[in-house]
């Protein structure tokens, strides 16, 4: 009987999803579902493959309109089903003991509303890379070995600097009843994880590397990034948390989401290149968003 739903939000590049796919179907642990959303990518021989796997635990559904990254996230998230979810980028693997490992740890540590396994870090050619973000990642991440994290403390850590990788998070979820998922979110991999630990939940983090996540320049999130749009939005996401944790009554948590300190290193570390390319428009939002 299958106890995780494995989300698949897909548009993108076809050949790295079937390799996302089949990253899933080699995996040690059987008792999955895996639910492909296609937010209708323009390659009518997507779904005939789907089709042609011929495995059962497996669905496709083409959305009948575009919905945007956003909300088919939102999708997928109102479509979990099982005990545990997983919400994969279509261009990420798993290794073959992914499964095994994060249901592993939730069974060790049933307090826990999320696993972030370790992570290895591909550029768009499977090699394996370590930029300035993960670099930063790592610092930022607290301690190392397995660790169960909460409170205000994990709520500062991520506000300063976002060291989660989402796509790898294995969830419980029943964490998802003890909150109010947002209505609309411009940060969505760091306002969801902050709803469950705002709600009591905690993140169990652990150094053994089971996925391989992808980074390039030429995903949505780089694409944005470089042209600066990214951060009017993150500049949205940052003022919303620092209302919400006033509230909430933790003040070294609000005043993370004030500082923004990652953000604002990501906005500086695009700026040269913004000056190179001579774009006034990336230039004003890069500097407004690093002054605050």
């Amino acid at each position: 009987m299958s106890v995780v739903d494995i989300m698949l939000p897909f548009y993108g590049d076809p050949a790295l999803l079937r390799r996302a796919v089949e990253s899933v179907r080699a995996q040690r642990c059987t008792d999955w579902r895996m639910t492909v959303v296609d937010d209708g990518y323009p390659d009518p021989s997507i779904g005939p493959w789907f089709a042609g796997l011929g495995d059962e635990r497996i669905r496709y559904r083409r959305n009948p309109a575009r919905l945007g990254a956003q909300s088919n996230n939102r999708w997928c998230l109102e479509a979990v089903e099982l005990e545990y979810f997983v919400m994969m980028g279509a261009d990420d693997l798993m290794l073959p003991g992914y499964l095994d490992r994060v249901l592993a740890l939730h069974d060790r540590y049933p307090s826990a509303a999320v696993v972030q396994p370790g992570v290895e870090v591909i550029d768009g050619e499977d090699r394996v890379v370590r930029t300035l973000a993960d670099s930063v990642k790592r610092l930022l991440s607290p301690g190392r070995g397995v660790r169960e994290l909460g409170g205000e403390a994990l709520a500062a850590s991520l506000l300063h600097g976002n060291w989660l990788y989402n796509p790898s998070l294995c969830w419980r979820s029943s964490a998802l009843k003890t909150i109010a998922v947002p209505e609309s979110t411009d940060v969505f991999d760091l306002a969801l994880p902050l709803e469950v630990v705002s709600a009591g939940g905690t993140i169990l983090v652990d150094d053994e590397v089971c996925f391989r996540y992808r980074r390039y320049r030429t995903s949505d999130s780089g694409s944005a990034a470089i042209s600066g749009d990214r951060f009017a939005e993150e500049a949205r996401f940052f003022r919303s948390a620092e209302t919400a944790m006033v509230a909430r009554g933790w003040p070294r948590a609000a005043k993370a989401a004030r500082l923004h300190f990652s953000s604002r290193l990501n906005a500086a570390c695009r700026l040269p290149g913004a000056v190179l390319r001579r774009d006034t428009a990336a230039l004003r939002l890069l500097a407004g968003h690093l002054a605050g």
